[in-house]
């Protein structure tokens, strides 16, 4: 076999290669990354350019108090990394003295919901949906030295009746 025709073989043999390995059917699933923010959690940010966003962020606010001051904090996550089960990443901005508004961190979820009652920062509940309206993940976030930091998850199931069926729950 001449050499043209060897190297003609070895590439349409690679090709074939390449071509099986990238193919889908048998790859391995695999968890998306979380985003990486262009700030880092205590710094000074601006709600309307910094956080976990995108290429072309197409932003959407959900302000909210989540100190219990009376005064909401600012809320906001980059739709264009939204699922189509409707989770975000939230970032949370603090006010801080000095006029700059600190970079608290992303609440992953699609929902968001504070805790009542203690002092300074309650916990945050944050609901994740696992894909076809039953399974959620609950996460909760703890606010901690300036930033919010994931201290729980619990897999529930929506019930028929509406219920949240949880690991932990034992009825």
């Amino acid at each position: 076999m001449s050499c043209s025709r060897r190297i003609s073989v070895a590439l349409v043999s690679l090709l074939a290669l390449a071509a099986a390995c990238g193919s889908k059917a048998g790859a391995t699933p695999r968890s998306g990354q979380v985003p990486v923010p262009t700030v880092r959690v205590g710094d000074c940010a601006a709600p309307e350019r910094d956080g976990v966003r995108g290429d072309r962020p197409r932003l959407k606010r959900a302000d909210r108090d989540l100190d219990g001051d009376g005064t909401p904090e600012a809320v906001v996550a980059d739709e264009s990394l939204c699922t189509p089960d409707g989770n975000c990443y939230w970032n949370v901005f603090v006010r801080a003295e000095g006029g700059c508004e600190r970079y608290a961190g992303a609440l992953a979820g699609a929902v968001l919901e504070p805790q009542v009652g203690g002092s300074g920062w309650p916990p945050v509940r944050a609901y994740w949906n696992l894909g076809g309206g039953k399974r959620v993940l609950v996460q909760e976030y703890q606010f901690r030295r300036g930033g919010y930091v994931l201290s729980e998850t619990l897999v529930c199931r929506r019930q028929d009746d509406d219920r949240m069926q949880c690991s932990e729950d034992t009825r």
